[in-house]
C-alpha cells in the first residue's frame, strides 16, 4: 500500500491522530474503520462474486462507499496494519454460534505487539468486538458495550465466548494454524457462493454508533443504542434504498428481482 492509498484510507476512516506502532493507534484504526465501514453482503444478494484482490477490496470499500463481509474488512484492515508496520498475520476461525461448528470460515487479523498478541476482528457482525481483545485465557474483556472472554477447547483451540443473557456463548473458535491464499480462497468460495451458506440466503447489513448497531436482516431493521432496542418491519424497496443510504450510506446495488425475497413484495 502506497502514501496515496493509505491517506485515502484514513481519510474515509476520518483518522486524524498520528501513526505509531503502538497499542492507542491498533486501537484507534479498528474503531475507526468499524465505524465508518459497515459489514453487509449486497454483492453475494446480488449474485456477484466476492473478490480477494486487494486492489479491489480498497476500490469496493474506500472509493465506492461500500462495506463488506469479513473477507474484505479484515482483509483491508490487515493491509493497513502491515503498511504501517504492526506485525499482523491471518487467521482463519470456525462460526459456532448455531451450536455446529462451521469449516475455518472467518478472517481475522492477529497482531503481536510488546509480545503481546491481539484478536483484531472488524468483520464479524453485530458481535464484532468492538476494540481489539488479547489473547489472555479465562479473563473477562470488557468493551463499552460488550463483555468477552477466550477459553481453551481441547478440539477447536482458543473459544471466544460473549456474554448474552447472563450466559457465555460461544462464538467462534482459533486454532492459531498457518494461513495461506488457498485457505482463504476456499474459505471465501463457500461463504459467497454455497446454497448452504448464511450470506447466499440472507440479505444483511450492520452499522456500529457509537453505543450500539444498527442491523438489517431481510426484512427488519434492529437498532440497539445505550441497552434500548427498537424494530421496523420493512415493507417494499423504497424502505429499503432509504435504509441502506440513511444508516449506512450505501446506494442500493441491487435490483428489485433481487430484493423481492428479503422485502416482502
Amino acid at each position: 500500500m502506497n502514501h496515496a492509498l493509505l491517506s485515502a484510507y484514513l481519510q474515509k476512516i476520518q483518522f486524524e491522530s498520528d501513526i505509531t506502532v503502538d497499542l492507542n493507534t491498533l486501537f484507534a484504526l479498528h474503531q475507526q474503520q468499524h465505524r465508518t465501514i459497515p459489514f453487509e453482503n449486497l454483492d453475494i444478494v446480488n449474485g456477484q462474486a466476492v473478490t480477494l484482490d486487494e486492489d479491489a477490496i480498497f476500490e469496493k470499500l474506500v472509493n465506492n462507499h461500500r462495506g463488506g463481509y469479513c473477507f474484505e474488512l479484515n482483509g483491508l484492515l490487515h493491509r493497513v496494519l502491515k503498511a504501517v508496520q504492526f506485525d499482523v498475520v491471518k487467521t482463519l476461525g470456525r462460526v459456532h454460534v448455531s451450536g455446529t461448528p462451521t469449516g475455518r470460515g472467518h478472517l481475522v487479523n492477529i497482531v503481536t505487539l510488546d509480545n503481546q498478541q491481539w484478536l483484531v476482528d472488524a468483520g464479524f457482525g453485530a458481535s464484532t468486538p468492538r476494540t481489539p481483545l488479547p489473547l489472555k485465557l479465562n479473563q473477562v474483556l470488557n468493551t463499552d458495550t460488550q463483555t468477552f472472554r477466550f477459553v481453551h477447547d481441547a478440539q477447536f483451540g482458543f473459544m471466544l465466548q460473549c456474554m448474552e443473557n447472563e450466559e457465555w456463548q460461544n462464538l467462534y473458535s482459533l486454532d492459531m494454524n498457518e494461513v495461506c491464499q488457498g485457505d482463504l480462497e476456499y474459505g471465501n468460495h463457500y461463504a459467497s457462493t454455497s446454497p448452504h451458506s448464511l450470506f447466499t440466503n440472507n440479505l444483511i447489513a450492520i452499522a456500529r454508533t457509537a453505543q450500539g448497531n444498527v442491523t438489517l436482516f431481510n426484512d427488519r431493521l434492529k437498532i440497539t443504542d445505550a441497552g434500548t432496542t427498537t424494530e421496523k418491519l420493512i415493507q417494499d424497496e423504497t424502505q429499503y434504498n432509504h435504509i441502506l443510504k440513511m444508516h449506512f450510506g450505501i446506494d442500493n446495488p441491487c435490483p428489485s428481482e433481487k430484493l423481492k425475497r428479503f422485502c416482502g413484495e
